[in-house]
């Protein structure tokens, strides 16, 4: 069994976009989503990480009203769901990683389209798309079908067909997993401005740079919560348990030290090892380490690092045997 990292149970807040108590989602004998308690505030990004299969997905259907729970309590804007679904459905945008807008229409015929299906009265949806073609980056682009766009351009038109109607609540399920780089962090100078304009965005995502961007995360693993809190406050629970070995031959010191007790995981960094033990001690850890290395004569240098989010996602999802051996809670910066 992995150690334990406890932290303080998630508290409700006035303030609080979603909240979410015991939510479980079960098909047949499968329990994809089990207990999980969620607070989302106001005008943040929320991230969701975790790996395939983690629950992210159904989780996000829930909590936007396409999914009934089999248990627990939902409120999100203050609405009950899923009773209060549809109501909810005029007050959130919903995006998700597959293109789902029309590649035979233009630009614009699909956020005139887009801006019909809201309801948006005709005057106001002109100039609503118009604004929309600026911000987004589309002049000169109007009039292109969307299914010759490249995989950036057809995430912005995405992105701004979710916002037409100015939903105070954003869901997005790993909105840029098959985007470049450039196009991602484009991507999420847009999620800001978003928040810095009102709206509370909730953000799946499997890339680790994506999710030191949130205001705050949490991390799913079989349906679990097993992680909640700032990327500061996550990381620093881990201070004292990851070290760095620098060898000319790291795989065989990775060999030699993936086997010493407390250590949970040994993988290595270009030229570098980099390990995440289960002791709180930088010098246990560090002599532990040392000792082992010089024993199988591989001449190494060892000292602590700063704990990064691959290493909390290790050390939450890594070996979890019971329902115990968790990170769960709040962890306060």
């Amino acid at each position: 069994m992995r150690p334990v990292i406890a932290m303080t149970p998630s508290k409700p807040s006035g303030d609080s976009a979603i909240q979410a108590r015991g939510l479980t989602k079960c098909f047949g004998d499968l329990k994809a989503v089990d207990g999980v308690d969620l607070t989302v505030e106001r005008r943040q990004v929320y991230g969701f990480l975790g790996p395939n299969g983690s629950g992210k997905s159904t989780s996000i259907r829930m909590l936007c009203g396409l999914l009934t729970p089999t248990a627990g309590e939902i409120e999100v804007l203050g609405l009950d769901i899923p009773a209060q679904a549809e109501t909810l459905r005029q007050h959130i945008g919903y995006m998700t990683q597959q293109f789902s807008l029309f590649t035979d229409l233009t630009v614009r015929e699909n956020l005139d389209f887009l801006a019909a299906v809201q309801n948006i009265p005709r005057a106001k949806a002109r100039e609503r798309v118009d604004e929309l073609i600026e911000e987004y980056h589309f002049n000169g682009r109007a009039d292109q079908l969307a299914g010759t766009m490249s995989g950036g351009q057809k995430q912005r038109l995405a992105l701004a067909g979710a916002v037409i109607h100015k939903p105070e609540l954003l869901f997005l399920d790993e909105p840029t997993s098959a985007v470049d780089p450039e196009s991602r962090r484009d991507f999420w100078e847009k999620l800001f401005q978003l928040t810095d304009g009102g709206t509370t965005i909730l953000v799946s995502t499997h890339y680790m740079d994506e999710a030191e961007r949130c205001h705050r995360l949490a991390i799913l693993d079989r349906g679990r919560l097993v992680a909640d809190g700032t990327p500061d406050a996550l990381t620093g629970k881990l201070n004292g348990r990851t070290l760095q070995v620098e060898s000319d031959n790291p795989r065989r010191a990775r060999d030699l030290v993936v086997s010493l007790p407390g250590v949970i995981s040994a993988a290595q960094i270009g030229n570098n090892l980099r390990i995440l033990t289960a002791a709180e001690s930088d010098g246990d850890s560090i002599d532990m380490v040392s000792d082992a290395l010089k024993s199988g004569k591989i001449e190494a240098g060892v000292s602590a690092v700063t704990p990064s989010l691959e290493d909390v996602f290790v050390a939450v999802t890594h070996g979890r045997d019971t329902p115990n051996s968790e990170m769960a809670g709040e962890a306060e910066p």
